[in-house]
C-alpha cells in the first residue's frame, strides 16, 4: 500500500535546478498540488505497465529504473539522481509507465497527479522548458549508450558506465571516489549490454591494476584517469 503523501514546503525545493527560474508565485502554485512520501530501500515507486497516475521528482536518495523486454530479459535503463524528474509518461504520450522505479536506498519523492501535467506545463513555462531539457538529456543518454553498444568493445563500455556513475553519484573518500548507493555487477552488466561474467572479469582485472576497489554492492574508483584511458584510449 502506498504511503499517504504529505504537503511540501516550497522552501525545500527552491534551490533545486529544476525550480530555480520559477517565480515565487509559480513555485507556490506548483507545490500546492504536490505531495511527498518516503520510499524504503527496495520498494518501488511504480512498476512497468502500471497506469501512470502521477509524475515525480526525486528529492533524496537514488532510484534504479529497469525494464523487462518482451523476451523476459531485465535491463537497467537509468539511475535517477536527486533533483531529477521521472515517471512523466504523459510527456511521452503513453498511458503507462515504461519501466519500474525501485529505491536503491531510502528515498523521498515528490509527486503530482498525472492529470495535472498539462496545467503545470501551461502555468509554469520555466518548468515546461526544464522538463523538455530533462527529456532531451534522457534521449541523449540513451543515444550515447546505444552508440557505445554499437561501436565500442565491452571494456570501453563498462569503463564509460562506471565513470558516468562516479560523475553523478560519486562521493570522495580516502581511497578515491565511491559510488554512493548500492550497485551490483549485474546492474553494470544490464547498463552496458553485456554479461555478469564479463563485468566480473573486468572489475577483477581493474582491481588488480589498482583502478577500482570492489565489495558487496560497492564500487570505488581509485584511479579515474587510468579508467578514462580505457574508456577513450585515443584521447
Amino acid at each position: 500500500m502506498r504511503e499517504q503523501g504529505l504537503a511540501i514546503d516550497p522552501f525545500l525545493v527552491r534551490n533545486l535546478p529544476l525550480f530555480q527560474r520559477l517565480s515565487e508565485a509559480e513555485l507556490t502554485r506548483l507545490m500546492a498540488h504536490a505531495t511527498s512520501r518516503r520510499v524504503a530501500q527496495g520498494a518501488t515507486v511504480f512498476e512497468q505497465g502500471e497506469k501512470a497516475h502521477a509524475f515525480y521528482l526525486l528529492l533524496h536518495g537514488r532510484l534504479k529504473v529497469s525494464q523487462v523486454t518482451p523476451d523476459g530479459q531485465q535491463v537497467m535503463v537509468r539511475v535517477v539522481h536527486p533533483g531529477d524528474l521521472f515517471g512523466f509518461a504523459r510527456a511521452l504520450a503513453r498511458p503507462d509507465y515504461p519501466g519500474t522505479a525501485r529505491a536503491a536506498v531510502d528515498c523521498v519523492v515528490i509527486g503530482w497527479p498525472m492529470a495535472d501535467w498539462d496545467a503545470v506545463v501551461e502555468s509554469s513555462p520555466h518548468l515546461a522548458i526544464n522538463a523538455m531539457q530533462t527529456i532531451g538529456q534522457r534521449l541523449d543518454e540513451a543515444h550515447t549508450r546505444l552508440r557505445e553498444m554499437s561501436t565500442q568493445e565491452v571494456e570501453r563500455r563498462v569503463a564509460h558506465a562506471v565513470l558516468r556513475l562516479a560523475a553523478k553519484a560519486g562521493r570522495p573518500e580516502a581511497q578515491g571516489t565511491r559510488i554512493d548507493f548500492p550497485i551490483t555487477r549485474q546492474d553494470i552488466a544490464e547498463m552496458t549490454g553485456t554479461t555478469l561474467h564479463t563485468v566480473s572479469r573486468l572489475l577483477s582485472a581493474w582491481e588488480g591494476l589498482g583502478l577500482v576497489e570492489g565489495g558487496r554492492q560497492k564500487l570505488t574508483i581509485c584511479d579515474a584517469e587510468g579508467l578514462a584511458r580505457i574508456a577513450d584510449p585515443e584521447i
